[in-house]
Formats: structure tokens, sequence, C-alpha cells
């Protein structure tokens, strides 16, 4: 019940990846409007998951959930039929929304539906491969569907779903709100959206045109209003966002892991499409294909780490599949333009498994480390560091492939190549690509090979890169995550676990065991409830 909501609203994202070339011609798109239709809906999905996150807590979250999916389904409906690409812009952007209010209810249900650990690791692992699932299947269904239907039978998909989760919801999934919360703070709210939305476009932005003011100015401003944030978040009553989650070294560690780990992974994802599509000629729903082995290996992992843990303390199996990750990695960074895909595609399901211990557990400590009655909010953190993770990614990974590029062309653009062509090749593979269609044939494919051979050495930059962030993500969880014991273990106090004493220890969890589930009776020395 839970599972497709969230498959479906990674799919999403990337199944409109097929349709670009319908919409720019059926609703007389410019590019400008293109680039708002694919990215307004995860600008708003992100900008909005912590206060839903929140506002679940609040009102309940299987309520919010069933609202959301009303919404998803209506709007849908009119995305289908939207006559203009304004119109399309404003319906992404709704979907944005009731996504927002879909996601973080969906995992907080878990820990009210599961609470024995392994079951709710498991659980989070099955929700983990259905979301995985969804991107990675997105362009393929996106081609399939617009093989027999028109572009807009890519938003009917939804319906279905959302007719199911609204009939079966009331009858199959539990209701948990935390009684004692306040009202939510607008001001805050506003707050939130100042600093991420501005975040995440500057990235973005960087991603696409390298760095200018406006983009840096951007930056500059979402930080100054997140500082804003944080501090009203200290001060209120009832915070947007409990600060007091952070206290949990479990629940700190476990969400910067996987914030550098999404840097990461959604920097290769955007590579791996490109090298699929730039390097080895092949056009998008072939390439829509090469994602299955990577979608196999994430559910291999996925289900996999939660029954390990239960053996393995999970710190320690997090950081034996980052090295096989960076190991993975490391292949790849051995590829040169006439490597074949059997080579690429090994390479990427070594890294792609080996990442998702992280993720199913990594997700499985945030949440679980988090009150009951905060679980939404935790839930939204998670997936907020994951939007944050992917612009950053995409950014810093980006800017880091298009350098290494600008440096290598140079040296490799063949003679007799115009100078307005030399400068196009100059500023990316595209670039490359679109000047040899201008030339000789001869040259224009020395001047491809020569754009290759660049893109290339900058994927192999970024690998390398990649495979050094994971390895320290691997030292982090190492010391940082320790203490945590294997699934189903008995549980020690963080207090224990920080060196402040057995007593203190022993008193929480006598406190623990008197709150009935209700996240009411915690210790105060620990607000958070940690679950390690």
């Amino acid at each position: 019940m839970l599972a497709l909501p969230t498959m479906l609203l990674s799919l999403d994202l990337t199944v409109l990846y097929m349709a670009i070339p319908h919409l720019g011609g059926d609703l007389n798109a410019s590019s400008t409007q293109l680039l708002w239709i694919m990215d307004i809906y995860g600008f708003v999905v992100a900008g909005f998951l912590i206060t839903m996150g929140t506002l679940g807590d609040r009102i309940g979250r299987r309520r919010l959930l069933l609202i959301g999916a009303t919404a998803f389904g209506v709007t849908s409906v009119i995305a289908a039929y939207s006559i203009s690409a304004e119109m399309l812009i404003a319906a992404r952007a709704l979907l944005g929304l009731a996504g927002a209010t879909l996601m973080p209810p969906t995992m907080a249900l878990l820990t009210v539906m599961f609470k024995n650990p392994k079951q709710r690791a498991m659980a989070i692992g099955v929700w983990l491969t259905s979301f995985t699932l969804g991107g990675v299947i997105g362009p393929a269904v996106g081609g399939a569907l617009l093989e027999f239907f028109w572009w807009g039978s890519v938003f009917l998909l939804a319906v279905p779903v959302m007719v199911l989760l609204v009939v079966g919801g009331p009858l199959l999934l539990p209701e948990y709100r935390d009684s004692s919360a306040g009202r939510l703070d607008l001001f805050s709210v506003a707050l939130s959206l100042g600093t991420i939305l501005p975040f995440v476009y500057g990235l973005k932005e960087i991603a696409k045109g390298g760095f200018s003011l406006p983009v840096l100015a951007a930056v500059a401003v979402s930080l100054l209003i997140g500082w804003a944030f944080v501090r009203r978040q200290f001060v209120l009553e009832s915070p947007l966002l409990d600060m007091a989650l952070f206290r949990s070294r479990t629940f700190t560690g476990a969400l910067v892991a996987l914030l550098l780990g999404m840097v990461v992974l959604y920097s290769f994802t955007f590579h791996f499409t490109q090298f699929l599509q730039l390097v080895q000629g092949l056009d998008p729903l072939a390439a829509g294909v090469w994602f299955v082995p990577l979608g196999i290996a994430s559910v291999v992992g996925a289900m996999g780490a939660p029954m390990l843990a239960r053996s393995v303390p999970p710190a320690r199996l997090i950081a034996f599949g980052l090295v096989l990750c960076a190991a993975g990695f490391v292949s790849l960074t051995l590829m040169d333009a006439s490597t074949g895909l059997a080579v690429f595609i090994t390479g990427s399901v070594v890294a792609v498994l080996g990442a998702q211990p992280m993720l199913a557990l990594g997700t499985d400590m945030v949440v679980g480390s988090a009150p009951p009655e905060k679980t939404g909010s935790a839930s939204a953190m998670s997936e907020t560091g994951g939007e944050f993770g992917a612009a950053m990614g995409i950014a810093v990974f980006g800017s880091l492939n298009a350098a290494v590029y600008g440096a290598r062309i140079d040296g490799l653009i063949p003679e007799g190549v115009p100078q307005d062509a030399a400068e196009t090749t100059r500023s990316s593979f595209t670039g490359a690509l679109s000047a040899a269609e201008g030339l000789p044939a001869d040259l224009g494919g020395e001047l491809v090979a020569a754009g290759r051979d660049a893109f290339v050495s900058g994927m192999n930059a970024v690998t390398g890169a990649s495979a050094a962030v994971m390895l320290a993500i691997a030292v982090v969880v190492a010391v940082v995550l320790r203490h945590v014991p294997p699934l189903g273990q008995e549980e020690q106090a963080e207090q224990e676990a920080d060196g402040t004493g057995a007593a203190d220890a022993a008193a929480e969890g006598a406190d623990e065991g008197t709150d009935g589930g209700t996240g009411e009776g915690r210790a105060p020395s620990d607000p958070t409830g940690a679950r390690s």
C-alpha cells in the first residue's frame, strides 16, 4: 500500500524525459518552459518536505497521506490534459506540492506499523527499493507509453494508484499523530522555503551554466535565511523542525552520511545517462533499459542489508559496502572512449550494490532514532537531504567534469577545425557533437572522437573523486556509528555509548518503558529518544 505511491513519486521525476520532444511540439513550449516543466516538480517537493513532515505529525500521517493522494490524482489529470505550457508548469508545481505531502508520511507510517527493528529495517528496504525502481524505470515506462499513447498518458499512471490508496488507506493503514504538538508556525514555513528553494535553484544553475553573480547571490541568500530559520526553531515552543533531533549522534551521523552519499550517487546517475547516450550513442529508450541492472542491484542490496545487519553491526556493514562501492568507482576511472558496455555496467553495478547498505540502514537509523511523534519530521529531513545531495552532486561533480573536459579538449581539437566550431567544442561534449554536424565527415568524426576522449577523462576524474568521498564516508560511519548494535539485539542508550554512565542509561531505559509508545515519557536528557 505504501510502496506503490512511493514508486510513483520517484517515477514522476524521470518519466517525462522521453516526452520532452512531444511537449515542445504539442504545447509550443520554449526551451525555458521545457526546463521549468522538468524542474518545477523537484523544486516544490524539496521546498515543502520539512513542512509536510511536521504537518503530518500534527494532523495525522494517514490523513495527510490521503489528502495528498487525492490532490495528486486530481492534479495528474489536469497535467495530462494541459492545453498550454503555462498550464502544465502550474500543474507540475501542484504535483510537487502533493508529492511533498505523500513522501514523509509513507516512511513515518512504517515506524508505526513495524515496531520490531528487524521488520522496520526490512520495510524501509522495501520502501527504498520502490523509490529507486521508480526512478530507474521512469524513462523506459515513458518511452513505452509514448509508443502507443499521447504524452499525457505518463501522468495518468498516477490515477489508479492514488484511487487504490484513497480507498484502501483507511482500511489498511493506522493513524498516528502527536497530540501534544502546537500550531504550525507559518513564518518558519516561509523561512524553510526561502532556505531550500534558492539553494537548490542555485546549485542547478551552477550545474547548467557555471558560476555567476546572480547564482552565487541566490545561494548566499538561502544560507542567510537558513541561519534565521535555525535560530527561530530554537526559541519556538513548537518548532517546525525540532533541532533536538540533532543531539543524537545516530541521527546526525546517519543523516550526514546519507547527504554525502546522495551527492555521489545522483552525480553518478547523471553521468551514467550521459555516457550511455553521448559516448555509446544509445537512444533514450535503450539507455533507460541499461538502468535495469542497476535497479536489480538496488533491490538485492536494499533487501539484503537488513538481513545481514541482524548479525553484523550496521556501521561495519555500511563501511564494507562503501568500500565495495569505492572499488566499483575506481574500476570506472580506468575507462577510455573504447571501453565496452559490459565493463562499464559491471563497475556501475558494483558501485550501486555497495551503496545500498548505507541507504537502507542509514535511513532506518535516521527514522528509528527519533521518538514516534517526530518520525514524520525525521523522515522529511532524510528526504530533504536527498534533494540537497542531488543538487550538490550534479553541481559540484558536473563542474569538475566540465573543468577536466575544458583542460583536456584544447590539446585534442584536430587541425582544420574553424575557430567558431572549436569554441563550441570547448564548451561541452554536446557542443562538440553540434559543431561536428557542420563539418566534413572525416573532420567531424575526428572532432567527435576528441570530444569523447575529453568527456571520458572528465568522467574518470568524477568517478575517482566519488571513490574518495565514499571511502571518507566509510571512515565517518565506522567511527561515529560504531555504537549501533545489530538489529534485534539489546539496545544501549546513547549516553552510555558516549561514556556518560550506566546509571543515566538505565534511567532512560526506565523512562522509555513507561511511555507506552507515545514518546511522552522520555528522559529530559535525551529528547530525541535515540534508538541507539
